[in-house]
């Protein structure tokens, strides 16, 4: 296998840039898009629940598909890569307007069948160009640091398009949400372009796996062990991030204005942090890291359940604390990915087949997340706009308990498979 080429600082942020209209397009799909419907066209929360849950499993059992076109397109060139993906750009931003755009129904369950068919095109839209951006960073290869290096550029770029997304709509609008959406995927696009002609990765491993073994990462018990701790941290992270918008207006009962704050230095926060995140990595290794940041994540969060009306200072600094946290989860599983991936001799052949299962996992998390708590928030008699006793308890309850006690399994687990010492184990090709 040939030696993996060395990537300036100036080519990573190149490539990262597109992630910053991705992370446009994601933190509205499970943040905005709810409270939208719920709030201006009165769309009960269990039907939104079921067609983003409908719409999540649908998208999450195409992405190994979507994975494997990834690959073929990558041993094809470079060119029928940036075609396929300004294919899908335009896609993404064709659904992202039709959502935000609603033609006016009479009935609640008109506007559920336009969200179904609308958020299903952007989600597969945004799957597809995810999973190439993503896979030219795997199969670039290197050390931790290199690896950790160019996931902290995207995720920072992913991270400054959050802010600007939780700011945009409430200081803008949708409309000029949306043109910048455009704009940015644009220039995400030709800047990357330049990074993808200038750097010639080699095609090593082989070129016919992917049309061998659809299964073939799940066969992988070092990607096994990942894919358990990935899924129990996101569904964790998932959960509160499909609420927030819910605690913050009937729980703290602060004002619209107030959100883009909140959500901004959460963010923010997580983008600033990443260059000690980075340091950490160096100092202590990727697994360690992360579980410093799972610990910071549940010390931080575990105190929101005492919050209530006017706390709008203790949850901002909870937001400081949290989102520090964040950053170990935006650096670190995506490198231990790619050094799996190395470490298993599959650089070059099958990057997006891994990608496929991975992204699979992480719709998995953002789909339980709205499909199970959105209708047993319901249940448990919590209604937007309400603050009765019974549904507050219940909205503090999953937005502030349910996310440290699965943030305390996550930790288990990562401890248990990839830190003690007889997990220090190292991937071949014979976990096959």
């Amino acid at each position: 296998m040939s030696a993996p080429p060395l990537i300036t600082h100036k080519q990573s942020m190149g490539y990262g840039l597109l992630a910053l209209p991705l992370a446009f397009v994601a933190l509205p799909m499970y943040v905005n898009l709810p409270h939208f419907y719920a709030t201006q066209f009165a769309v009960p929360l269990t039907s939104l629940g079921a067609v983003l849950l409908f719409s999540r499993l649908i998208d999450a059992l195409v992405d190994p598909m979507l994975g494997r076109l990834s690959d073929a397109l990558y041993l094809r060139s470079s060119l029928s890569v940036l075609g396929v993906a300004l294919a899908y750009a335009i896609g993404l931003l064709l659904s992202f307007a039709a959502l935000f755009f609603p033609p006016t129904f009479t009935a609640p369950f008109d506007y559920v069948i336009w969200v179904g068919v609308w958020v299903t095109l952007c989600h597969l839209s945004y799957s597809g160009i995810s999973i190439l951006h993503q896979a030219w960073a795997s199969r670039l290869g290197g050390g931790a640091s290199q690896q950790s290096r160019v996931v902290a550029w995207r995720e920072g770029a992913g991270l400054v398009g959050v802010v600007i997304a939780s700011a945009l709509p409430v200081m803008a609008g949708w409309l000029s949400t949306t043109a910048f959406l455009g704009l940015m995927l644009f220039l995400g696009l030709v800047v990357w372009s330049r990074v993808l002609l200038q750097t010639r990765i080699q095609k090593d491993g082989d070129t016919e796996l992917t049309d061998k073994d659809n299964y073939l990462p799940l066969k992988q018990i070092s990607f096994r062990k990942l894919l358990w701790v990935f899924l129990l941290n996101g569904i964790a992270s998932a959960v509160p991030a499909g609420l927030v918008m819910f605690f913050i207006e009937d729980q703290i009962q602060a004002s619209a204005a107030m959100s883009p704050l909140f959500l901004g230095v959460y963010f923010l926060s997580g983008a600033l942090s990443l260059p000690l995140w980075l340091k950490l990595v160096r100092a202590h290794g990727l697994a360690k890291s992360w579980l410093i940041g799972m610990a910071l994540a549940i010390m931080s969060f575990g105190s929101v359940v005492f919050l209530g009306p006017g706390d709008e200072i203790a949850f901002l600094a909870i937001c400081l604390a949290s989102g520090i946290a964040l950053g170990a989860d935006l650096v670190v599983p995506a490198a231990l990915l790619n050094r799996v991936i190395d470490q298993l001799g599959h650089r070059g052949s099958a990057e997006g087949l891994y990608l496929g299962w991975w992204n699979l996992a992480s719709k998995l998390n953002l789909a339980l997340a709205a499909g199970l708590c959105l209708p047993l928030l319901s249940y448990w008699g919590y209604s937007p706009g309400t603050q009765t006793a019974e549904g507050l308890r219940a909205l503090s309850l999953a937005y502030g308990v349910l996310p440290c006690v699965l943030k305390l399994l996550a930790l288990a687990v990562l401890f248990v498979f990839w830190i003690q010492p007889s997990a220090q184990q190292p991937a071949t090709r014979s976990d096959r």
